[in-house]
């Protein structure tokens, strides 16, 4: 007579009766998601940092939708960047796109996500804004009351998933079409791996960049102030530095 799986002291997946599951292996961590298909919106892509992102993504083949509280500075500046890039006021960018990059001023920070509010919710939301100061002695980093800009965003959209990346990068850099690769690597932070993954994804479609999950939001503040420094690494060496991480 046949023994049954519980006749002979083994479960149905082979391990011994009593003995846990063998874990499944882990995931590789750049095993990342497709995102070729992804409508990518850039609220405050008038300015320079936008302008630079909005025109690195579009080269790489990515749908982009700059945003403005203009339309019409909002299609000048796409018609100006190509490659199938499309300007629109920041609400219909927001309800248009499926990732939208907050590229503002500090100072109108809260106040452009207040009110898009109603726009942003169910989608991600990439913050890249750096809370900084300026006086004689050069940039130092603020500290907004909610711990950081990200979460900043966090609070005040909370139907959207919020995360943050793209601080490091030279606005001169990404809009000069000389340069054909930008050599660094974006730190990509947020509660949801799989909405960091897809961050990393987008990094990543950038030639030079690599995008590396580097925690949660918590710990936002500490990689938004490090401009401060690259801001005085900038001046003293006439650069346009960014960030490698080694060993990974």
């Amino acid at each position: 007579m046949t023994s049954s799986s519980s006749d002979s002291g083994t479960s149905a997946n082979g391990s011994a009766a009593g003995s846990p599951a063998p874990k499944p292996p882990a995931k590789d961590p750049w095993e990342l998601p497709d995102v070729s298909g992804l409508v990518v919106g850039v609220l405050g892509g008038t300015g320079d940092q936008g302008r630079g992102l909005a025109y690195r993504l579009a080269l790489a083949g990515q749908k982009v939708i700059i945003g403005s509280r203009s339309a019409e500075r909002a299609r000048a500046a796409a018609d100006e960047l190509g490659h199938g890039v499309e300007g629109a006021d920041n609400a219909t960018c927001a309800s248009r796109s499926d990732v939208i990059i907050v590229a503002v001023p500090w100072d109108g920070h809260a106040k452009t996500l207040q009110s898009l509010a109603e726009e942003l919710t169910g989608k991600l939301v990439v913050d890249c804004v750096n809370p900084l100061g300026f006086d004689k002695k050069g940039a130092y980093a603020l500290t907004p009351e909610e711990g950081s800009a990200a979460e900043q965003a966090a609070a005040l959209l909370p139907g959207a998933r919020v995360t943050a990346a793209f601080h490091h990068l030279s606005a001169v850099l990404l809009q000069d079409a000389e340069v054909e690769s930008i050599d660094t690597d974006v730190m990509v932070l947020g509660e949801s791996r799989a909405d960091t993954d897809i961050v990393q994804a987008l990094a990543g479609r950038i030639t030079g960049m690599r995008g590396v999950f580097a925690g949660r939001l918590r710990n936002a503040h500490q990689v938004e102030s490090l401009v401060a420094n690259l801001i005085s690494v900038n001046r003293r060496y006439k650069a346009h530095a960014g960030v490698r991480l080694t060993d990974i």
